[in-house]
């Protein structure tokens, strides 16, 4: 199977669109028999789809019932599992102008940490109405607020709603609660004008055009897999093929099936998904596979690990897999979606930089083969009508050519703020220059620098720990220490800084393959009494971890962890929720001194 490189298309995109409402009625109408979305529904070939004009009807009648139930300004709870009608909902609502609140079902989560988030955001939000399916009716129906199940509510004779509603470019579409992978989920305030802004510069970037064929299994819910993965195809006029998450965590070689099958020339996800691919996906697993259609693997949502785009290349270059491929990109909620992304033309841009000068703060360029360096992998080059500076986080001025700060951006994606949070809303998106006074622009409290107009991210400003003076961060020493012993899980560690005795000291807690193969999913809770979840606290183990980090990074580890498979706490993306590891660890040893 031969590969025609991607071509641009002005015609696949309208940049007169000024609102969703508009970018939705106009593309029903120019292809009604379009089928744009498909749903795999096991994972594998049971497929639903919905032409442009069956999507029409669906989007008219939720809209019409919206119009009737709620008032402009309204908020609207789009709560159903991953798949079609959870695409009904969502552009049924921002498309006659109601605020669309995208929220995991509580079903679908850990039962006591979903049912928590889902009232966080629930309180947070108030929404008036809610947009479900029957599985997923209760928990709007518990709380007595109205709600229309879309998967029994079709009306083949709904009006045209969305060509009679009052829809402004400045209006808010949406609220992005983040990911929680350092605070609490927060509501980011989307305008249809910073999401227009957004899609415009994904298709530009991406290359894409009406006849790419997008793969998306991640999560509908936020804004990689909603904003990349539902509103990118309905923008540039492509069909995509959408699969539950749960399908790719289970068997990850339905993902890439599904690139093969159904011909997907863009597809991506965070850097943890590529990495499980190239561990656990086998050669017997990959008969019939052809990839070579594949033309943007963008990787971003977390640190893109050089070693991981290696492993990934080796192993599925064979079924025509392409390592320039690889789009590796920078972006955030607060930033609607997509910040910075590679140039396509270039290839990858990847540094082997001083480890021991980034424990200061600096970047110092090495020889490709120094075993002294750490590989970053650049993200790109900012949008064209935005800015990006590194700024010292302390004095809040630019930093030196040579050393990391905190990235800030400003620029049209931008969100407005937080939902209701003025005080983090000034913190965030309020930035001043103390020298100039320039701004106002949003610290998103990554770490990073610019390299030729190259970005490049070193990790978390929160999550940063530092030890005797010197800066470590937390994704180096977890992969030194998912490497150190084979009892410790992939991508099953998290390190954090606390503090005891006045310094910061070093913990690690690890998940390690569990004893006779112990039940999946065992508790939430951390139990730090080895025999009641059947972990071994296994001497070796931690002192292969004590070794294995003082050698690779000078660090002494105050506290090794062994727990259950399951128990690092991330976001729904993936993201490791180290903070909230953290603020749980100490919660279980305050529980032991008690």
């Amino acid at each position: 199977m031969t590969s025609n490189p991607i071509q641009p298309d002005i015609a696949a995109a309208d940049p007169s669109w000024q609102t969703l409402a508009e970018l939705i009625a106009d593309r029903v109408q120019q292809a009604p028999d379009l089928e744009l979305y498909s749903f795999l529904i096991d994972g594998e070939r049971q497929r639903v789809l919905l032409s442009c004009a069956a999507l029409a009807r669906r989007v008219n009648s939720v809209a019409a019932w919206l119009l009737a139930s709620t008032r402009p300004g309204d908020r609207v709870l789009i709560q159903t599992p991953p798949g079609l009608d959870f695409v009904v909902a969502f552009l049924g609502c921002v498309g006659c102008g109601r605020i669309a609140v995208p929220v995991f079902p509580p079903q679908m989560q850990r039962k006591q940490r979903g049912t928590d988030r889902w009232q966080s955001i629930f309180d947070s939000a108030e929404p008036a109405a809610a947009l479900t399916t029957q599985p997923a009716a209760n928990p709007a129906h518990e709380l007595a607020v109205p709600y229309l199940e879309v998967d029994r509510h079709a009306s083949p004779d709904a009006p045209d709603a969305l060509l009679g509603c009052d829809v402004r470019p400045d209006m808010p579409a949406m609220i992005q609660y983040t990911s929680g992978s350092t605070t609490a989920p927060r509501g980011v305030v989307l305008t249809h004008r910073n999401l227009l802004h957004n899609l415009a510069h994904i298709c530009r970037r991406f290359g894409h055009t009406s006849a790419s064929r997008g793969v998306i299994w991640l999560p509908p819910y936020h804004d990689m897999g909603l904003i990349g993965g539902i509103l990118q195809p309905i923008y540039a006029g492509f069909p995509v093929l959408l699969m539950s998450p749960l399908h790719f965590l289970q068997q990850p070689v339905r993902w890439l099936r599904a690139i093969s099958e159904f011909g997907g020339t863009t597809s991506g996800g965070p850097n943890f998904a590529y990495e499980m691919c190239a561990q656990q996906i086998t050669p017997e697993d990959c008969a019939g596979l052809d990839l070579s259609r594949w033309e943007v693997a963008f990787v971003g949502a977390e640190p893109v690990a050089a070693k991981t785009l290696d492993r990934f290349a080796a192993a599925f270059e064979p079924y025509g897999f392409r390592r320039q491929a690889f789009y590796p990109c920078y972006g955030l909620a607060e930033g609607t979606l997509l910040v910075s992304g590679a140039n396509k033309l270039r290839g990858i841009a990847i540094q082997n930089v001083s480890a021991d000068e980034l424990e200061s703060n600096r970047f110092k360029p090495l020889s490709p083969g120094d075993a002294a360096g750490r590989q970053l992998v650049g993200c790109g080059h900012s949008l064209d009508d935005q800015q990006i500076l590194v700024v010292d986080p302390d004095t809040l001025r630019p930093v030196k050519n040579d050393q990391i700060g905190e990235i800030w951006v400003r620029g049209p994606s931008v969100a407005s703020g937080y939902w209701n949070s003025p005080q983090a809303t000034q913190a965030t998106f309020g930035a001043i220059l103390a020298a100039t006074g320039e701004g106002p622009f949003l610290r998103t409290g990554d770490l990073g620098y610019l390299c030729e107009g190259q970005l490049f991210i070193t990790g978390r400003l929160k999550d940063l720990i530092i030890l005797a003076g010197r800066n470590h961060y937390p994704q180096d020493i977890e992969q030194t220490v998912q490497q150190c012993h084979s009892a410790i899980r992939r991508d099953g560690c998290a390190a954090f800084g606390i503090e005891m005795d006045g310094e910061e000291q070093l913990v690690v807690v690890a998940e390690v393959r569990r004893r006779a193969d112990l039940r999946q999913g065992a508790t939430d809770d951390w139990r730090l009494d080895s025999e009641a979840e059947g972990i071994e606290q296994s001497p070796e183990i931690v002192a292969a971890i004590r070794s294995a980090v003082f050698q690779q990074h000078g660090a002494r580890v105050a506290s090794v962890q062994l727990v259950s498979a399951a128990s690092i706490l991330k976001t729904p993306s993936g993201k490791k929720r180290r903070q909230a590891c953290r603020a749980k660890y100490l919660a279980e040893c305050a529980k032991q001194v008690v």
